[in-house]
């Protein structure tokens, strides 16, 4: 199906005589149309279209300007006057790809002296006009098409993954058929969490991943699972196809792209930043018959990475250590009565103190080297860990239930 994109995106550049790129309604490049010789690509091209090839995504910012121009609710072609400030050094001619009134998509032409007489005030006066807009719903007919059949590999997924024990048998002997072989063949599960779903007035691409992405080459089935984590935060489940059990590697891939999907993230608050996604690699498994154990594990893995920076923003369930099993315990048995005393805010520095000994197993001059404090200070703060807690740091187990209380707590 991707073939048929080009060749429409083609159809349109040869119609207006201007090349053209189509991107899903997240900005995710799916097509362009080719550009003339290394001078005309010099005459045609600006910052934000050349970014938008190369790296097969526009940014947030660049989304927001072009969206501030009510293209995401157009009805027919508009133009956008260009914006030097914003790297946007031509205008641009935006025709909306839509399918029953949903957008799912943008075909994009630079507004340069080949488009200068094009009239949009009457959508279907030029005949070239015409007939671009007639791919274009083409193409929105094709996108709308793709994101239903994703929907519902979604929607099995999802139940294969949280749904009842009666329902799983049949959800996954229905995604076994619609994957075909590669259903018995090397896989693995990708949990992003925090994760904004975005559905739409047909159901189709519901948990907002954008058919570019869900195109990614791997990629079987997404699906948005609400109240992944103990916080109630939803988590996006990708199941990715492998070349081998021992190449991970292509759900790595995917898991960087799918993190710098618009959605991957907390939304911003008042008087907060975004909370960052992170993503979580389960172990591969051959075949659907374990994924949900695998999501179990990815999800562990997307816990980790957020609560221990130097494992993410990307983190395999093998590489987690500790986390794998902290992941387990409820939230309620995390927090230990001894160690609560010292995860209050007023003794962060505390807390940063003691898991770093416990994590330098106890050497005190590899902790202070590390913190970049004197011994002596190093000393008077255990001190007063030992104070708060009524733990003794110099016996095994009173250390096992400190660093396992303070590792629990990142969760």
């Amino acid at each position: 199906m991707r073939g048929d994109y080009q060749q429409l995106v083609d159809d349109i550049s040869a119609a207006l005589g201007a090349p053209a790129t189509l991107e899903d309604r997240d900005f995710g490049l799916i097509a362009f149309g080719a550009h003339g010789g290394d001078d005309d690509v010099e005459l045609t091209m600006d910052p934000v279209r050349t970014r938008s090839i190369l790296q097969r995504r526009s940014t947030a910012a660049v989304r927001a300007w072009f969206e501030a121009f009510g293209i995401a609710r157009a009805q027919a072609p508009l133009r956008i006057p260009p914006d030097p400030a914003a790297g946007v050094f031509k205008g641009r001619i935006c025709l909306p790809v839509r399918h029953r009134g949903v957008v799912h998509g943008y075909v994009w032409l630079l507004d340069d002296e080949h488009l200068a007489g094009l009239d949009l005030g009457v959508p279907f006066a030029d005949p070239r006009l015409a007939q671009a807009m007639e791919t274009a719903a083409r193409i929105g007919a094709l996108l709308a098409a793709e994101a239903r059949a994703e929907a519902e590999l979604g929607e099995l997924l999802r139940e294969l993954l949280i749904g009842r024990p009666a329902g799983r048998d049949a959800a996954r002997a229905a995604l076994r058929e619609a994957l075909g072989s590669s259903g018995d063949g090397p896989l693995a599960l990708v949990a992003v969490t925090p994760w904004q779903s975005a559905g739409d007035a047909e159901g189709g691409d519901a948990d907002g991943a954008g058919s570019a992405l869900a195109a990614q080459s791997g990629v079987a089935a997404l699906c948005a699972v609400p109240d992944s984590l103990p916080d109630g935060s939803p988590a996006l489940a990708a199941l990715i196809r492998l070349r081998a059990m021992s190449t991970p590697a292509p759900a790595r891939t995917a898991a960087d792209r799918l993190l710098r999907s618009p959605r991957a993230g907390g939304p911003p608050a008042a008087g907060v930043a975004p909370v960052s996604a992170t993503a979580g690699l389960a172990a591969p498994r051959r075949g659907l018959a374990e994924l949900s154990a695998a999501w179990v594990e990815a999800l562990s893995a997307a816990r980790a990475a957020a609560a221990e920076p130097r494992l993410g923003p990307v983190a395999e369930w093998a590489g987690i250590g500790p986390y794998r099993a902290l992941a387990a315990l409820p939230p309620e048995a995390a927090a230990d009565p001894s160690v609560r005393p010292l995860l209050a805010a007023t003794h962060a520095e505390l807390a940063r103190t003691a898991e770093a000994f416990l994590d330098c197993a106890g050497q005190a001059g590899r902790t202070a080297a590390a913190l970049g404090i004197h011994r002596q200070t190093l000393y008077y703060r255990l001190a007063r860990v030992e104070q708060l807690t009524g733990l003794d740091l110099d016996e095994g187990e009173d250390r096992l239930l400190l660093h396992m209380g303070l590792k629990a707590a990142r969760l």
